[in-house]
Protein backbone atom coordinates (compact mmCIF):
# COMPACT_ATOMS: atom_id res chain seq x y z
CA UNK A 1 0.00 0.00 0.00
CA UNK A 2 3.22 2.61 1.10
CA UNK A 3 4.46 1.69 -2.07
CA UNK A 4 1.35 2.85 -4.19
CA UNK A 5 0.86 5.72 -2.34
CA UNK A 6 4.14 6.56 -3.13
CA UNK A 7 4.47 6.35 -6.94
CA UNK A 8 0.59 7.53 -6.81
CA UNK A 9 2.21 10.96 -5.35
CA UNK A 10 5.21 10.98 -7.47
CA UNK A 11 3.04 10.29 -10.60
CA UNK A 12 1.00 13.19 -9.49
CA UNK A 13 3.50 15.73 -8.04
CA UNK A 14 6.96 14.92 -9.24
CA UNK A 15 6.23 13.23 -13.18
CA UNK A 16 6.95 14.42 -16.37
CA UNK A 17 3.34 13.90 -16.73
CA UNK A 18 1.41 12.20 -19.83
CA UNK A 19 2.35 14.90 -22.71
CA UNK A 20 4.82 12.40 -24.15
CA UNK A 21 3.03 9.01 -25.32
CA UNK A 22 4.62 5.56 -25.29
CA UNK A 23 4.86 3.33 -29.20
CA UNK A 24 5.16 -0.25 -27.92
CA UNK A 25 3.66 -3.50 -28.41
CA UNK A 26 3.55 -6.14 -25.31
CA UNK A 27 4.87 -4.25 -21.96
CA UNK A 28 3.18 -7.15 -19.60
CA UNK A 29 5.36 -8.92 -16.86
CA UNK A 30 8.54 -7.00 -17.27
CA UNK A 31 10.87 -6.36 -14.25
CA UNK A 32 13.69 -3.80 -15.64
CA UNK A 33 13.41 -1.06 -18.14
CA UNK A 34 16.40 0.03 -20.06
CA UNK A 35 15.82 4.20 -20.70
CA UNK A 36 18.23 5.31 -23.40
CA UNK A 37 17.47 8.93 -24.73
CA UNK A 38 18.40 9.62 -28.02
CA UNK A 39 19.11 12.93 -29.70
CA UNK A 40 20.37 12.66 -33.09
CA UNK A 41 21.49 9.37 -32.71
CA UNK A 42 20.48 7.46 -35.93
CA UNK A 43 23.71 5.93 -36.72
CA UNK A 44 24.97 4.79 -33.10
CA UNK A 45 21.33 3.34 -31.83
CA UNK A 46 20.64 0.59 -33.47
CA UNK A 47 24.86 -0.59 -32.88
CA UNK A 48 23.39 -0.22 -29.48
CA UNK A 49 19.83 -2.08 -29.67
CA UNK A 50 21.86 -4.77 -31.48
CA UNK A 51 24.36 -4.88 -28.07
CA UNK A 52 21.36 -5.64 -26.20
CA UNK A 53 19.68 -7.83 -28.39
CA UNK A 54 22.69 -10.53 -27.96
CA UNK A 55 21.89 -11.07 -24.53
CA UNK A 56 20.05 -14.38 -23.92
CA UNK A 57 16.24 -14.89 -24.81
CA UNK A 58 16.06 -15.67 -20.92
CA UNK A 59 17.17 -12.00 -20.10
CA UNK A 60 15.10 -10.51 -22.81
CA UNK A 61 11.91 -12.03 -21.58
CA UNK A 62 11.49 -9.90 -18.53
CA UNK A 63 13.24 -6.48 -19.88
CA UNK A 64 12.07 -3.77 -21.82
CA UNK A 65 14.23 -1.43 -24.01
CA UNK A 66 12.89 2.22 -24.22
CA UNK A 67 14.25 4.93 -26.30
CA UNK A 68 13.28 8.44 -26.03
CA UNK A 69 13.48 10.18 -29.35
CA UNK A 70 14.30 14.04 -28.39
CA UNK A 71 14.83 17.60 -29.03
CA UNK A 72 13.68 20.95 -28.47
CA UNK A 73 12.10 23.44 -31.32
CA UNK A 74 15.24 25.40 -31.70
CA UNK A 75 17.51 22.48 -32.02
CA UNK A 76 19.37 22.29 -35.37
CA UNK A 77 17.54 20.84 -38.40
CA UNK A 78 19.95 18.52 -39.57
CA UNK A 79 19.17 17.08 -35.59
CA UNK A 80 15.45 17.19 -35.84
CA UNK A 81 15.58 15.54 -39.35
CA UNK A 82 17.68 12.90 -38.00
CA UNK A 83 15.50 12.18 -34.68
CA UNK A 84 12.44 11.74 -37.76
CA UNK A 85 14.52 9.26 -39.73
CA UNK A 86 15.61 7.29 -36.45
CA UNK A 87 11.69 7.28 -35.61
CA UNK A 88 10.62 5.73 -38.62
CA UNK A 89 12.74 2.76 -38.14
CA UNK A 90 12.04 2.62 -34.25
CA UNK A 91 7.94 2.51 -35.44
CA UNK A 92 8.71 -0.38 -38.35
CA UNK A 93 10.60 -2.06 -35.47
CA UNK A 94 8.42 -1.52 -33.10
CA UNK A 95 4.94 -2.14 -35.30
CA UNK A 96 6.73 -5.05 -37.54
CA UNK A 97 6.38 -3.39 -40.61
CA UNK A 98 8.24 -3.92 -43.85
CA UNK A 99 12.07 -2.95 -43.66
CA UNK A 100 12.70 -2.66 -47.60
CA UNK A 101 12.32 0.54 -48.26
CA UNK A 102 15.31 1.26 -45.69
CA UNK A 103 16.87 -1.03 -47.90
CA UNK A 104 19.27 1.95 -49.14
CA UNK A 105 20.79 2.78 -45.80
CA UNK A 106 23.57 0.67 -46.56
CA UNK A 107 24.76 0.55 -43.23
CA UNK A 108 21.66 0.26 -40.92
CA UNK A 109 19.59 -1.75 -43.35
CA UNK A 110 21.52 -4.98 -41.93
CA UNK A 111 21.21 -3.70 -38.28
CA UNK A 112 17.37 -2.97 -38.88
CA UNK A 113 16.86 -6.53 -40.55
CA UNK A 114 18.74 -8.55 -37.37
CA UNK A 115 17.07 -6.78 -34.67
CA UNK A 116 13.22 -7.08 -36.86
CA UNK A 117 14.35 -10.96 -36.12
CA UNK A 118 15.80 -10.90 -32.42
CA UNK A 119 13.31 -11.41 -28.70
CA UNK A 120 14.03 -7.65 -28.36
CA UNK A 121 10.80 -6.09 -26.70
CA UNK A 122 11.12 -2.70 -27.56
CA UNK A 123 9.65 0.88 -27.82
CA UNK A 124 10.12 4.58 -27.87
CA UNK A 125 8.64 7.81 -26.57
CA UNK A 126 8.71 11.04 -29.55
CA UNK A 127 9.36 13.85 -27.85
CA UNK A 128 10.91 15.68 -31.12
CA UNK A 129 8.12 15.75 -33.75
CA UNK A 130 6.35 19.27 -33.68
CA UNK A 131 4.61 19.68 -30.20
CA UNK A 132 6.07 16.90 -28.79
CA UNK A 133 9.94 18.63 -28.24
CA UNK A 134 11.54 19.18 -25.07
CA UNK A 135 10.66 22.51 -23.66
CA UNK A 136 13.77 25.12 -24.72
CA UNK A 137 13.46 26.63 -21.03
CA UNK A 138 13.41 22.92 -19.37
CA UNK A 139 16.87 21.24 -19.54
CA UNK A 140 17.83 18.30 -22.28
CA UNK A 141 19.71 14.96 -21.71
CA UNK A 142 18.18 15.20 -18.11
CA UNK A 143 14.68 15.83 -19.21
CA UNK A 144 15.05 13.19 -22.02
CA UNK A 145 15.90 11.12 -18.90
CA UNK A 146 13.72 11.69 -16.80
CA UNK A 147 10.98 11.15 -19.31
CA UNK A 148 11.83 7.93 -19.92
CA UNK A 149 12.39 6.83 -16.38
CA UNK A 150 9.04 8.03 -15.60
CA UNK A 151 7.43 5.93 -18.25
CA UNK A 152 9.60 3.24 -17.16
CA UNK A 153 7.47 3.53 -13.19
CA UNK A 154 4.28 3.49 -15.27
CA UNK A 155 5.67 0.53 -16.82
CA UNK A 156 6.61 -1.32 -13.62
CA UNK A 157 3.80 -0.37 -11.60
CA UNK A 158 1.77 -3.41 -11.15
CA UNK A 159 4.82 -5.87 -11.78
CA UNK A 160 4.98 -8.43 -9.16
CA UNK A 161 8.69 -8.98 -9.56
CA UNK A 162 10.78 -9.34 -5.98
CA UNK A 163 12.76 -6.36 -7.26
CA UNK A 164 12.09 -3.68 -10.64
CA UNK A 165 14.71 -2.11 -11.93
CA UNK A 166 15.36 0.87 -14.29
CA UNK A 167 18.78 1.01 -15.93
CA UNK A 168 20.37 3.95 -17.61
CA UNK A 169 22.23 3.38 -20.98
CA UNK A 170 23.20 6.29 -23.51
CA UNK A 171 22.67 5.75 -27.05
CA UNK A 172 26.10 5.14 -27.68
CA UNK A 173 27.33 2.82 -25.15
CA UNK A 174 27.56 -0.83 -26.03
CA UNK A 175 26.75 -3.55 -23.47
CA UNK A 176 28.27 -7.08 -23.26
CA UNK A 177 26.01 -10.09 -23.93
CA UNK A 178 25.21 -10.66 -20.26
CA UNK A 179 24.51 -7.05 -19.45
CA UNK A 180 20.60 -7.87 -18.16
CA UNK A 181 20.94 -11.13 -16.20
CA UNK A 182 24.14 -9.46 -14.33
CA UNK A 183 22.37 -6.86 -13.59
CA UNK A 184 19.49 -8.69 -12.15
CA UNK A 185 21.34 -10.88 -10.54
CA UNK A 186 23.00 -8.55 -8.27
CA UNK A 187 19.97 -6.79 -7.33
CA UNK A 188 19.09 -10.26 -5.49
CA UNK A 189 21.03 -8.76 -2.81
CA UNK A 190 19.66 -5.98 -0.28
CA UNK A 191 20.81 -3.06 -2.96
CA UNK A 192 19.05 -0.28 -4.08
CA UNK A 193 21.43 1.68 -6.35
CA UNK A 194 24.36 0.44 -8.31
CA UNK A 195 27.30 1.24 -11.29
CA UNK A 196 27.93 -1.04 -13.96
CA UNK A 197 31.80 -1.45 -14.66
CA UNK A 198 32.77 1.07 -18.10
CA UNK A 199 35.55 0.98 -20.65
CA UNK A 200 35.44 3.75 -23.21
CA UNK A 201 35.65 2.48 -26.44
CA UNK A 202 38.63 3.20 -28.08
CA UNK A 203 38.74 4.73 -31.37
CA UNK A 204 40.71 4.14 -34.71
CA UNK A 205 42.43 7.67 -34.62
CA UNK A 206 45.88 8.36 -32.76
CA UNK A 207 44.62 11.88 -31.41
CA UNK A 208 41.21 10.77 -30.46
CA UNK A 209 43.04 7.48 -28.75
CA UNK A 210 45.13 9.80 -26.64
CA UNK A 211 42.03 12.14 -25.53
CA UNK A 212 39.63 9.25 -24.46
CA UNK A 213 43.19 7.88 -22.63
CA UNK A 214 43.70 11.25 -20.93
CA UNK A 215 40.09 11.51 -19.97
CA UNK A 216 39.28 8.45 -18.59
CA UNK A 217 42.71 8.57 -16.32
CA UNK A 218 41.50 11.46 -15.07
CA UNK A 219 38.00 10.31 -14.05
CA UNK A 220 39.65 7.00 -12.30
CA UNK A 221 42.55 8.93 -10.73
CA UNK A 222 39.26 11.37 -8.92
CA UNK A 223 37.55 7.66 -8.04
CA UNK A 224 41.27 7.00 -6.42
CA UNK A 225 41.32 10.20 -4.49
CA UNK A 226 38.40 9.51 -2.97
CA UNK A 227 38.55 6.42 -2.11
CA UNK A 228 41.76 7.25 -0.12
CA UNK A 229 40.13 9.62 1.63
CA UNK A 230 37.50 7.38 2.60
CA UNK A 231 34.63 9.12 1.10
CA UNK A 232 31.35 8.28 0.85
CA UNK A 233 31.17 9.74 -2.61
CA UNK A 234 34.04 7.32 -4.27
CA UNK A 235 32.24 6.21 -7.42
CA UNK A 236 32.12 6.38 -11.07
CA UNK A 237 28.61 9.11 -11.92
CA UNK A 238 28.72 8.22 -15.69
CA UNK A 239 24.84 7.97 -17.16
CA UNK A 240 25.40 4.94 -18.95
CA UNK A 241 25.89 3.37 -15.61
CA UNK A 242 23.18 3.83 -13.31
CA UNK A 243 21.05 1.45 -12.25
CA UNK A 244 18.44 2.53 -9.69
CA UNK A 245 15.34 0.36 -7.93
CA UNK A 246 12.06 1.92 -8.75
CA UNK A 247 11.99 2.50 -4.74
CA UNK A 248 14.81 4.58 -4.92
CA UNK A 249 13.76 6.48 -7.65
CA UNK A 250 10.58 7.46 -6.21
CA UNK A 251 12.83 8.17 -2.84
CA UNK A 252 14.24 10.76 -4.24
CA UNK A 253 11.78 12.25 -6.56
CA UNK A 254 13.37 11.14 -9.25
CA UNK A 255 15.82 12.00 -12.29
CA UNK A 256 16.73 16.02 -12.78
CA UNK A 257 16.22 17.94 -15.70
CA UNK A 258 19.62 19.43 -16.11
CA UNK A 259 21.44 20.01 -19.72
CA UNK A 260 24.07 18.09 -18.62
CA UNK A 261 25.80 16.73 -15.48
CA UNK A 262 22.43 15.11 -14.66
CA UNK A 263 24.07 11.76 -13.80
CA UNK A 264 26.17 13.44 -11.13
CA UNK A 265 23.40 15.25 -9.48
CA UNK A 266 21.33 12.38 -9.57
CA UNK A 267 23.32 9.67 -8.72
CA UNK A 268 24.26 11.91 -5.44
CA UNK A 269 20.87 12.16 -4.41
CA UNK A 270 20.35 8.96 -4.79
CA UNK A 271 23.92 7.71 -2.81
CA UNK A 272 22.40 10.05 0.25
CA UNK A 273 19.72 7.10 0.83
CA UNK A 274 21.67 4.07 -0.06
CA UNK A 275 25.33 2.68 -0.48
CA UNK A 276 26.09 2.71 -4.58
CA UNK A 277 27.07 -0.65 -5.81
CA UNK A 278 29.18 -1.99 -8.33
CA UNK A 279 28.99 -4.41 -10.90
CA UNK A 280 31.92 -5.91 -12.19
CA UNK A 281 30.70 -8.67 -13.35
CA UNK A 282 29.60 -7.10 -17.25
CA UNK A 283 30.67 -3.76 -18.46
CA UNK A 284 29.45 -1.00 -20.87
CA UNK A 285 31.29 0.78 -23.34
CA UNK A 286 30.29 4.37 -23.75
CA UNK A 287 31.36 6.45 -27.32
CA UNK A 288 35.12 8.28 -27.29
CA UNK A 289 33.21 11.19 -29.52
CA UNK A 290 34.01 14.46 -29.79
CA UNK A 291 31.15 16.23 -29.32
CA UNK A 292 29.68 19.83 -28.10
CA UNK A 293 26.41 19.13 -28.00
CA UNK A 294 26.52 19.73 -23.63
CA UNK A 295 28.52 22.23 -21.60
CA UNK A 296 31.02 19.35 -20.12
CA UNK A 297 31.29 15.67 -20.20
CA UNK A 298 32.79 13.71 -22.36
CA UNK A 299 32.38 14.86 -26.03
CA UNK A 300 33.42 18.38 -24.43
CA UNK A 301 36.34 17.01 -22.63
CA UNK A 302 37.52 15.09 -26.16
CA UNK A 303 36.91 18.03 -28.13
CA UNK A 304 38.78 20.07 -25.66
CA UNK A 305 42.23 17.82 -25.98
CA UNK A 306 41.38 18.06 -29.56
CA UNK A 307 41.49 21.36 -30.12
CA UNK A 308 43.76 22.44 -27.98
CA UNK A 309 41.17 25.00 -25.93
CA UNK A 310 42.48 23.44 -21.97
CA UNK A 311 45.72 24.47 -23.56
CA UNK A 312 47.13 21.43 -20.89
CA UNK A 313 45.22 18.66 -20.34
CA UNK A 314 47.63 16.08 -18.87
CA UNK A 315 46.95 17.66 -15.53
CA UNK A 316 45.45 16.38 -12.24
CA UNK A 317 44.71 17.76 -8.97
CA UNK A 318 47.16 17.50 -6.47
CA UNK A 319 47.13 14.39 -4.33
CA UNK A 320 47.65 16.53 -1.23
CA UNK A 321 44.11 18.07 -1.42
CA UNK A 322 42.95 14.37 -0.80
CA UNK A 323 44.79 13.90 2.29
CA UNK A 324 43.85 16.89 3.67
CA UNK A 325 40.02 16.05 2.56
CA UNK A 326 40.51 12.71 4.19
CA UNK A 327 41.73 14.17 7.69
CA UNK A 328 38.83 16.39 7.87
CA UNK A 329 36.29 12.85 7.04
CA UNK A 330 37.93 11.67 9.97
CA UNK A 331 37.83 14.40 12.77
CA UNK A 332 34.34 14.76 11.89
CA UNK A 333 33.73 11.03 12.66
CA UNK A 334 34.83 12.06 16.33
CA UNK A 335 33.75 15.16 16.88
CA UNK A 336 30.01 14.94 18.38
CA UNK A 337 30.79 16.47 21.67
CA UNK A 338 32.50 19.55 20.15
CA UNK A 339 30.94 23.05 19.20
CA UNK A 340 31.26 24.65 15.69
CA UNK A 341 34.43 26.94 16.95
CA UNK A 342 36.25 24.41 18.77
CA UNK A 343 35.59 22.27 15.27
CA UNK A 344 36.93 25.19 13.40
CA UNK A 345 39.55 25.84 15.60
CA UNK A 346 40.97 21.96 15.24
CA UNK A 347 40.55 22.37 11.42
CA UNK A 348 43.52 24.83 11.55
CA UNK A 349 45.69 21.83 12.58
CA UNK A 350 44.61 20.16 9.02
CA UNK A 351 45.10 23.01 6.64
CA UNK A 352 45.02 26.80 8.00
CA UNK A 353 42.49 27.34 4.47
CA UNK A 354 39.99 24.92 5.48
CA UNK A 355 38.80 26.69 8.75
CA UNK A 356 38.26 30.10 5.77
CA UNK A 357 36.56 27.39 3.26
CA UNK A 358 33.98 25.64 5.48
CA UNK A 359 33.44 29.77 6.89
CA UNK A 360 32.39 30.26 2.78
CA UNK A 361 30.17 26.97 3.17
CA UNK A 362 28.41 28.26 6.41
CA UNK A 363 29.73 25.25 8.21
CA UNK A 364 28.77 27.21 11.86
CA UNK A 365 25.43 27.92 11.50
CA UNK A 366 24.45 23.82 9.67
CA UNK A 367 26.46 22.18 12.69
CA UNK A 368 24.80 24.20 15.46
CA UNK A 369 21.70 23.58 13.41
CA UNK A 370 21.98 20.06 13.06
CA UNK A 371 23.28 19.30 16.70
CA UNK A 372 20.16 20.67 18.38
CA UNK A 373 18.01 18.75 16.60
CA UNK A 374 19.65 15.52 16.01
CA UNK A 375 18.60 12.75 18.17
CA UNK A 376 21.85 10.67 18.20
CA UNK A 377 24.45 10.41 16.81
CA UNK A 378 23.92 8.52 13.76
CA UNK A 379 21.55 11.11 12.50
CA UNK A 380 24.29 13.21 13.25
CA UNK A 381 26.49 11.47 11.22
CA UNK A 382 23.52 10.88 8.46
CA UNK A 383 22.42 15.12 8.05
CA UNK A 384 27.00 15.76 8.25
CA UNK A 385 27.09 13.44 5.26
CA UNK A 386 23.62 14.81 3.27
CA UNK A 387 25.27 18.42 4.05
CA UNK A 388 29.18 17.63 2.77
CA UNK A 389 28.03 15.78 -0.37
CA UNK A 390 29.68 14.70 -3.51
CA UNK A 391 29.06 18.45 -4.73
CA UNK A 392 30.81 19.76 -1.46
CA UNK A 393 33.47 17.95 -1.55
CA UNK A 394 34.14 18.96 -5.45
CA UNK A 395 33.92 22.09 -4.33
CA UNK A 396 36.56 21.52 -1.52
CA UNK A 397 38.82 20.04 -3.88
CA UNK A 398 38.15 23.28 -6.59
CA UNK A 399 39.09 25.30 -3.45
CA UNK A 400 42.52 24.20 -2.65
CA UNK A 401 43.38 23.53 -6.25
CA UNK A 402 42.42 27.45 -6.64
CA UNK A 403 44.31 28.82 -3.41
CA UNK A 404 46.56 26.80 -2.24
CA UNK A 405 47.54 23.19 -4.51
CA UNK A 406 47.92 23.71 -8.29
CA UNK A 407 46.89 20.97 -11.23
CA UNK A 408 50.11 19.09 -11.36
CA UNK A 409 51.64 16.35 -13.85
CA UNK A 410 48.77 13.81 -14.39
CA UNK A 411 51.45 10.92 -14.17
CA UNK A 412 53.63 12.55 -11.28
CA UNK A 413 49.63 12.47 -9.35
CA UNK A 414 48.87 9.38 -10.37
CA UNK A 415 52.33 7.64 -8.89
CA UNK A 416 51.66 9.33 -5.71
CA UNK A 417 48.00 8.56 -5.28
CA UNK A 418 48.99 4.43 -6.01
CA UNK A 419 51.94 5.18 -3.66
CA UNK A 420 49.79 6.25 -0.88
CA UNK A 421 47.02 3.62 -1.11
CA UNK A 422 49.76 1.13 -1.43
CA UNK A 423 48.55 -0.21 -4.95
CA UNK A 424 51.94 -1.64 -6.17
CA UNK A 425 50.47 -3.53 -9.09
CA UNK A 426 51.76 -0.67 -11.49
CA UNK A 427 55.02 1.22 -11.68
CA UNK A 428 55.03 4.86 -13.32
CA UNK A 429 58.04 6.54 -14.67
CA UNK A 430 56.83 9.89 -12.90
CA UNK A 431 59.76 11.67 -14.33
CA UNK A 432 58.31 11.20 -18.36
CA UNK A 433 55.90 14.42 -17.94
CA UNK A 434 53.85 12.59 -21.26
CA UNK A 435 54.65 8.89 -21.64
CA UNK A 436 54.46 7.33 -25.02
CA UNK A 437 50.33 6.62 -26.21
CA UNK A 438 51.15 2.66 -25.36
CA UNK A 439 52.16 3.36 -22.12
CA UNK A 440 49.34 5.56 -20.89
CA UNK A 441 47.10 2.59 -22.27
CA UNK A 442 48.94 0.33 -20.07
CA UNK A 443 48.51 2.44 -17.29
CA UNK A 444 44.56 3.24 -18.25
CA UNK A 445 44.44 -0.45 -18.23
CA UNK A 446 45.87 -0.63 -14.72
CA UNK A 447 43.84 1.59 -13.13
CA UNK A 448 40.16 -0.28 -14.87
CA UNK A 449 41.16 -3.18 -12.63
CA UNK A 450 41.32 -0.98 -9.46
CA UNK A 451 38.36 1.57 -9.43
Amino acid sequence: MKKHSLLNTYLQHYSTGERWNLIANDTENISQVVVIPAYAEREMLFSTLASIAQNPPSSLDNSFILCIINNKSNSPPAAIKNNLQTIKYLEALVKKKPLRKFNTDQELYPLLLALSDTKLRLGYIDASSRCYEIPQNTGGVGMARKIGMDMALRLLKNSSAPRNLILSLDADTLVQNNYLSAIKNYFTQKVKVAIVAYEHQMPLNYDEQAAICCYEIFLRYWVLGLTYAKSPWAFHSIGSTIITSTEAYLEVRGMNKREAGEDFYFLSKLAKMSKVGYIKETCVYPSARLSARVPFGTGKRIQRFLTGEGKEEYLLYDPQIFVILADWLQLMKNQFVCGEDEILMITERIHPMLKFFLRDCDFAAFWSKICRHAKDEKTLTRQLNDWFDGFKTLKLINYFTKEVYPLINMFEALARILSMLEMTGLKINSETKIPQLEEQIRILQYLRTVT
